[in-house]
Parts: C-alpha cells; sequence; structure tokens
C-alpha cells in the first residue's frame, strides 16, 4: 500500500537489493567461518579483515536494520533460515566494503559531489533511482516524482527517520559506484590474443575418431585389493589442493527422541476443541470470541473463492450463516471454522488515500484532521493536491494519493474491508496502525461472493507428560555415555544414528534439524570426541550430539578425509592391476583388435568427440582419457590409461581439423565476456585470501 511514503514502500526491496548485490556480485559464495579453536577472548571480536577488526555490537546493529528492511517487505516475521540468510548477508557485506575500501583507498577511488548529483538526477540516473522513481509503463525516470521527493525530504525536520533512510541508501550506491570503478579498473586490463582465440576455436571444432577398450574398476572385487597407508598419501599428495577448505567444519553424529503428541494428546485437544464448538455457534462477538481462543488471532475479514484453504473453500461458499465445520485437523492444529457473513463484492477496487499521522496528535486528533480535509475535498479541493499537501505516505502522495488496482489480501484487513464495503466515489475515514487513512473509492471491478469465516485453532502439541517421559529417557541414553562409547550405546538404545557432515559454524540447520543454531554453536565450542553437554531440544525432537570430526581452516589433514577419499584410493589400487593386465595385452599387439582379445573386453568406437566435451557416450566425463587422444598420433596404440571408471586402451583412427580461423574478433570477444563473468568473484576471492579474514561468528551467532 506504500504506507510510510516512498521509503517504506521501496527502500526494503533496495536496501535488501544492496545488502545481497550492492559490491557488483562481488559478494558471492561462502565466507570464512572459522570457529572452535579460532576464539579469542576478546568478546566483541566478530572477526577480522587485514588486521581490522569487525565489533560484534556493529554487526548486531546492521543486522538489526536490515532484518527490519525484510520484515517491512515480507510484512511478517523473520524464520531462523531467513534470519540466517540477513546474518549471512550482512557479514559478506562488511568483509566486502572492508577488504575493497582499502584497496579503492590505495587508489584514490571516489565518487565526488557533482558524480553523486548526477547518479541521481543527472541525464544516466543509478538503475535504482530509477526502479524508486521510474514509470511503471516506460521504464524511465519520472522526474517530477524524484524532484516532489526530493522537496518533501528537503522540508522534513532534522530527527525525521526518512532522512537518516536516504542517507543510508545514498551510502551504498556510493559504495556501489566505488566498486564498480574498482572492477572496471582491474578487468580492463583483461586481454584474450589471437594464439588463445585459435587454441579455443580448435578445442570447440577439432574433432576426434577412434576406438578403445577399457576395463572397469567394478570388474576388481574390493576384497580382493589392499589399501596401504602409501596408497592413501599418494592420492593425498597428488589432489592435496583439492582438500583446502575457506572455513573450519565440523561433523558430528546425532540421536534423536521423538516428543511428538501422542495419541492421547490428539484425542484430548479435539475434545477441547468440540467443547468450544457450541459456545461459537452462539456467541454474538464472533471475532472476541477468536481472539480469546484461538491459537492464531487472525482478524475477520471476508474472503474470495479460492483465498480459503481447499477443505474451507469447497464448504463455506454453499453453506448457510452460521454453519460449523469441524473439528478436522489441518497444518499441526485442529480447528473449527464458523460462516460469519457473505455479501456480494467487488473483485478488485481502485483506490486513492491520504495518511494522516496520528503518532505525535493522536487518534481522535488525527480523525478530526482526516475529516477537516475530507471537507474540504468535498467542498472542491483537489484530493492529489491535498494528498501532496498532507499525507505521510509519501510514495504515493507524489502520485496523488493513488493506490492503483487491488483486490482482496493486498491490504491490510480494517482497511481492506472499509474500501471493499464503500461505494465507488465515497470518501471514508479508517484507522489503522500505520495512521488515519482518508480513502477514496476510484473504480470497481466485477463482482462476487466472499465470505467473512472464524476460525478457531488448537495446535497438537505433546502434553506435558508425553514430554517428561521421552526426556527421562533421553535423559538417560545422555547417562549412559563415555568416552568413546556413543556407537555402543545407540545400538543398545535400538535408535537410529544420523549424521550432519562438514557443518560450518553459522550454519542455521542441518540435514533432519531444520533450527539447529544451538547445536551448531555447541559442536563449535567442543573438542573431537565430545557428547552433548545436556539434552538440546528442538521443536518436538530431543537431541543427543557427538563431535567426530574437525576440519580446520586451509589443507585438511589426510586423516580428516581419509574416509571420504577411500572409493578413489580403491580405485587407484585396482588401477595399477588393470593397467598391468592392459600391457600384457600390449605386449606384442599390433592392433586394437588383439589388444581386446588378449584382454578379453570388446571394441567400443568413438566418433566426433571435440576437447571442449570430454564426455565418452555411454560412459562419463574422461577428462585424462580424451586429452591424451587429442595429444597422440593417429593409429598408434596408446598406453593405458587411467580413467574415472576404468583403464583405457585407444587407438585414433583420424582428427577432423575445422576450416582456418580467419577473423579471431569474434572469438576473441567470447573468451573476453567469459573472463569478465568471472572475474567479480576471482578478484574478491584473491583480496579476501590476501585480507587473512577471520571469522568467529560461531562463538556468538
Amino acid at each position: 500500500m506504500g504506507v510510510m511514503g516512498f521509503l517504506r514502500e521501496r527502500m526494503g526491496k533496495i536496501l535488501a537489493f544492496f545488502i545481497g548485490f550492492a559490491l557488483l556480485a562481488f559478494i558471492i559464495g561462502d565466507f570464512a567461518k572459522s570457529g572452535g579453536s579460532m576464539f579469542r577472548d576478546d568478546r566483541n571480536e566478530l572477526g577480522e579483515v587485514s588486521g581490522e577488526k569487525i565489533p560484534y555490537d556493529e554487526f548486531t546493529k546492521k543486522v538489526d536494520q536490515n532484518s527490519a528492511q525484510f520484515k517491512q517487505q515480507s510484512g511478517g516475521n523473520l524464520s531462523p533460515q531467513i534470519t540466517s540468510y540477513v546474518q549471512e548477508s550482512t557479514w559478506n557485506q562488511m568483509v566486502a566494503q572492508t577488504v575493497l575500501s582499502k584497496e579503492v583507498d590505495k587508489l584514490g577511488l571516489t565518487v565526488g559531489d557533482d558524480e553523486t548529483k548526477s547518479m541521481i538526477s543527472g541525464s544516466n540516473p543509478n538503475p535504482q533511482i530509477i526502479q524508486a522513481f521510474g514509470d511503471p509503463k516506460t521504464g524511465q525516470l519520472d522526474r517530477n516524482k524524484l524532484n516532489t521527493f526530493l522537496n518533501n525530504l528537503a522540508a522534513s525536520k532534522a530527527d525525521d527517520p526518512l532522512r537518516q533512510q536516504w542517507a543510508d541508501f545514498l551510502t551504498q550506491m556510493i559504495q556501489a559506484k566505488t566498486s564498480e570503478k574498482y572492477v572496471s579498473l582491474v578487468t580492463n586490463g583483461l586481454y584474450v590474443n589471437s594464439l588463445e582465440a585459435k587454441d579455443d576455436y580448435e578445442a570447440k571444432n577439432k574433432l576426434a575418431n577412434f576406438k578403445y577398450v577399457t576395463l572397469d574398476y567394478a570388474s576388481v572385487p574390493d576384497n580382493k585389493i589392499t589399501i596401504t597407508d602409501n596408497d592413501y598419501q599418494a592420492y593425498y599428495d597428488e589432489h592435496k589442493a583439492e582438500f583446502k577448505t575457506q572455513q573450519e567444519l565440523r561433523t558430528f553424529d546425532y540421536v534423536t527422541f521423538n516428543a511428538a503428541p501422542s495419541k492421547d494428546d490428539s484425542a484430548t485437544i479435539k475434545k477441547q476443541v468440540e467443547k468450544l464448538r457450541d459456545s461459537l455457534r452462539t456467541t454474538k462477538n464472533d471475532s472476541l470470541f477468536v481472539q480469546l481462543n484461538a491459537e492464531t488471532k487472525a482478524p475477520l475479514t471476508f474472503q474470495h473463492k479460492g483465498r480459503l484453504e481447499p477443505k474451507l473453500d469447497s464448504v463455506m461458499f454453499n453453506a448457510p450463516k452460521g454453519f460449523i465445520y469441524g473439528p478436522y485437523i489441518s497444518n499441526g492444529s485442529y480447528k473449527i471454522v464458523k460462516l460469519v457473513d457473505t455479501r456480494v463484492e467487488p473483485d478488485s477496487i481502485k483506490a486513492r488515500h491520504i495518511l494522516v499521522d496520528d503518532k505525535a496528535i493522536g487518534v481522535e486528533k488525527a480523525i478530526a484532521k482526516a475529516d477537516s480535509i475530507k471537507k474540504q475535498i468535498q467542498a472542491g479541493k483537489s484530493f492529489a493536491d491535498m494528498a501532496n499537501m498532507f499525507s505521510i505516505d509519501k510514495g504515493s502522495a507524489v502520485k496523488g494519493g493513488d493506490l492503483g488496482t487491488f483486490g482482496r489480501g493486498a491490504m491490510i484487513p480494517a482497511f481492506e474491508d472499509a474500501a471493499f464495503s464503500a461505494k465507488k466515489g465515497d470518501l471514508i475515514i479508517v484507522p489503522t496502525q500505520f495512521g488515519v487513512h482518508l480513502i477514496q473509492v476510484e473504480d470497481q471491478k466485477g463482482s462476487s461472493k466472499a465470505v467473512k469465516v472464524a476460525i478457531v485453532d488448537a495446535p497438537l502439541k505433546a502434553s506435558s507428560g508425553t514430554q517428561t517421559t521421552v526426556y527421562s529417557k533421553a535423559q538417560g541414553f545422555l547417562g549412559s555415555l563415555a568416552k568413546d562409547n556413543f556407537d555402543e550405546q545407540v545400538k543398545k538404545a535400538g535408535l537410529k544414528k544420523k549424521t550432519a557432515t562438514d557443518v560450518g559454524g553459522v550454519a542455521a540447520s542441518v540435514p533432519g534439524i531444520d533450527n539447529a543454531r544451538e547445536i551448531v554453536r555447541w559442536a563449535f565450542n567442543a573438542q573431537l570426541g565430545d557428547f552433548s553437554d545436556k539434552v538440546y531440544i528442538v521443536g518436538d525432537q530431543y537431541i543427543i550430539a557427538h563431535v567426530v570430526q574437525i576440519k580446520p581452516k586451509g589443507i585438511v589433514p589426510l586423516e580428516a578425509v581419509k574416509k571420504q577419499i577411500e572409493p578413489a584410493v580403491k580405485n587407484q589400487v585396482k588401477a595399477k592391476l588393470l593397467s598391468a593386465k592392459l600391457q600384457v595385452a600390449l605386449n606384442g599387439s599390433s592392433s586394437i583388435d588383439q589388444v581386446a582379445q588378449k584382454s578379453g573386453s570388446k571394441i567400443l568406437p568413438v566418433q566426433n568427440i571435440v576437447f571442449a566435451n570430454p564426455v565418452i557416450p555411454g560412459s562419463s566425463a574422461e577428462y585424462k582419457v580424451i586429452g591424451t587422444v587429442f595429444g597422440s598420433q593417429p593409429n598408434k596404440l596408446s598406453k593405458p590409461v587411467d580413467g574415472q571408471t576404468g583403464v583405457y586402451v585407444f587407438v585414433v583412427d583420424s582428427f577432423t581439423n575445422p576450416a582456418p580461423l580467419t577473423n579471431t574478433v569474434r572469438e576473441r570477444q567470447q573468451i573476453g565476456q567469459a573472463l569478465l563473468q568471472r572475474a567479480d568473484s576471482q578478484i574478491f576471492d584473491a583480496l579476501k585470501e590476501k585480507a587473512n579474514v577471520k571469522d568467529y561468528r560461531a562463538k556468538f551467532l
């Protein structure tokens, strides 16, 4: 509805954009999340970037600001997942700003006053300015709308929160522009030469035709091989770069005790709801009854078909007034529903409003002021002019108070009920939590039946007896634990062990646990082998965990990845056996047919393979094999090549070269565009690594 002006209507979207994207895609990927052993004694130090501390209280302040913007935008409370996203985005924003500010300061990059003015009202304004003050029909900046807002801003009081919001917006816009300059400075140095263009062209267009035989790793049973420590070490050393982590990770096993409502609990709650049914039928004040008895105290409002849940939608539009439906179970609650009223009303309306502030003068005086404005309009004053003069909703005021066309569910209930009850042309006064509205209905479209229902719900919750019984079982299991006996006790108790693998220090959830923050925080303060210090309660789950692995930031030691690499190490050991077998087949062979016959394999022909897409049809991506193919001579048997799925021997039949590349411009442009797409993240990754980002969030959040 645009309540509380332009910034209430759109600034949430603008700032939310800048939280995630203000630094032009620099802020991507997971940032370092060191925890546990990295913790310090500084109670207010959330992290460190290039030696500069990030204070916890400053971070919290920005999280609160960004959370408020998301709440305003979504119109409700934030879920644990959204809260985690806001925290992560805020952290990324602060890290990026710190890293980049040092770089731009070294280079002396600035955005001057004239440049800032140009971004706001120049011939080529910033896209966010166009989004906020643009004409949705043309996509162009509406300069009248912008100038009206700036004039209202200049006339506002010094302590008007609108001023601070605008200042914050400008700061974000300037930071984004500065970052854009830095990116441009770096990326302007990217260059693709003709040789690179030619190599890329051939990689995409040169064709290889070959035949091969292969012995699959799966053909060797695991019990026929023996893996030594040297095998593990050799594989680890060869692939060490793959085991570098940007954050400390922890793996923990856990068991859950289910404290969901029992059948007796469900029956008890159903009886409680049934007792309310007769009272709901006879009550003279349905709204008060809902407020006193329902868990979800939703206001009663008219709704069109399709707006109710399916069970009600199919019943209520054909029922008489006073009809009671239920009890029935929906979304984890028993519900009873009463049809309070029905009527025929417009499908949608077009309206405008003037919002009078009631915070400073009180509701009664605000209503009197709205009534005075109403009388002036009835006497001939322009509604649009009065909206510009008196409405505190500046977003709609610059449009003459216009709210556009909307249907049920678009506005708050009090505003909506009043507007949909009015006739075309009516001027009505309605107080809401935002202030006092003077509404005029300009047009009505369509008409259909609407129903008003009173819903009383009682969530299915476990009784205290059920909770006590389950908690006692969990506590008994916890009491049975000693060092290194977690698995033994799990088996003895007949429980199912679950594993949360490679969990980051600020993870909000893990598989099987939606709101796992408290457990993750414990895990990052625990030592390897520790089990829970208490029974953790998440919803109806009682949880006990056991830390089984810690991967520090940086190169993960062999022992921490040994289980992870075991399948690949097995294949490497099998490759030695299969390579030896194929080498025996190669000895004395002059053709691929002879190799196939000696090795007990079959020949598989492959046509038109390109280097840029190293997939063998019917198999998988075989980078090493295809790379070797393109480096081979035709009609010459290859040596055994260890692939992803087996060991190969091949012979190249022929290569088909593409037409010569006479003009490299297009090819160079395509490669250059691909480089630019990767540049933003790679630039920031390099700066971040150089900045030695230290992250202690796991002990705070």
